[in-house]
């Protein structure tokens, strides 16, 4: 029996000894890709500072509405993957890509991610990067909150919001993060702060945009480059944690009823009648039905749909916009 756990404990030791190499390795790896990427990684937009820390604001265009473009959850280069869309919209309009802390060539500010803090930085931000209210808000997935917050605390600002199938405030209280949901979220921080995102490309950018031809192939290169600096650093991660404290305090508050929105609802074949799709179309119904000029329109697509139907996007919120 003693020889038997021996040789177990033998066998443990070794495995645990073969993990560390091999976590080892991963991160010497990263560590030297990311500094043979930073050659490509050159800011460009304008770079706004907070407290010492750089927030990127990406600016094209000119017209006389300006059009903001409010990356979703974890899509660490907003002004690359999002060209194929707001380059649509900047051919006789001015735009602006917020790139929030943590996203693209800002710095990760390591702050609590509240909705008050995040709002105010984009304020600020589009201010000081020359674009003055009111906007045409364009969020997508999670910045739905700051989006539909924004019109709520400052409906002066906001002359419209395209909704890119966003999530709503009351989706994100009456679904709450889990304890499982959430180590799983700290769980891939750790991990990506190691490198293992590099073993994974497709999970660390979306492939769809390396398929499509709206990038030069050196702006695919700089795609990948930021999506492996930047993956699910510490503000992605607390977005995601703080998303229910978030939503509640847009949920406090009354519905923008004066703020025109029109929402873009995602759908592909294989869950076009799912009980979660057919549930989030009738959670749009329900608050469009709340506003006083709004509209509900299923767009076949996967969740980032600014990938699959640009144009489509851009003909539906012009004339929404112009109505």
């Amino acid at each position: 029996m003693k020889k038997v756990l021996k040789v177990i404990k033998k066998i443990l030791v070794g495995c645990m000894g073969l993990v560390f190499l091999l976590t080892a390795s991963i991160f010497i790896y990263h560590k030297y890709q990311l500094n043979q990427e930073s050659e490509l990684i050159e800011s460009k937009g304008t770079w706004i500072d907070f407290n010492s820390n750089h927030m990127n604001v990406y600016s094209e265009g000119s017209g006389e509405d300006t059009y903001v473009f409010m990356s979703g959850a974890g899509i660490a280069a907003p002004m690359y993957e999002m060209k194929g869309l707001y380059s649509k919209f900047s051919t006789e309009n001015k735009i602006a890509v917020i790139e929030r802390a943590g996203y693209g060539y800002s710095d990760v500010f390591q702050d609590k991610r509240e909705i008050d803090t995040i709002l105010e930085q984009s304020r600020e931000a589009l201010i000081q990067s020359g674009h003055k209210p009111p906007y045409i808000l364009v969020p997508h997935s999670l910045s739905g909150i700051e989006a539909i917050y924004w019109a709520q605390t400052y409906p002066d600002e906001i002359k419209g919001i395209i909704a890119l199938d966003i999530g709503l405030p009351q989706e994100y209280v009456d679904y709450r993060i889990s304890l499982a949901d959430s180590l799983t979220i700290r769980g891939m921080n750790v991990l990506t702060k190691m490198g293992f995102q590099r073993l994974f490309p497709s999970a660390t950018y979306d492939p769809e945009v390396i398929k499509q031809s709206f990038l030069t192939e050196q702006e695919k290169e700089i795609y990948k480059a930021i999506s492996y600096k930047q993956a699910f650093n510490d503000d992605m991660e607390q977005e995601i944690l703080q998303s229910y404290d978030n939503a509640k305090k847009s949920v406090e508050l009354p519905l923008p009823h004066d703020t025109p929105i029109l929402f873009l609802s995602a759908y592909t074949d294989q869950n076009k009648d799912s009980k979660f799709t057919k549930q989030n179309n009738k959670n749009y119904l329900e608050f469009a039905e709340q506003l006083a000029r709004s509209e509900v329109i299923r767009m076949k697509g996967k969740h980032s749909i600014y990938l699959y139907a640009p144009d489509e996007i851009y003909n539906l919120a012009t004339h929404f916009i112009n109505e």
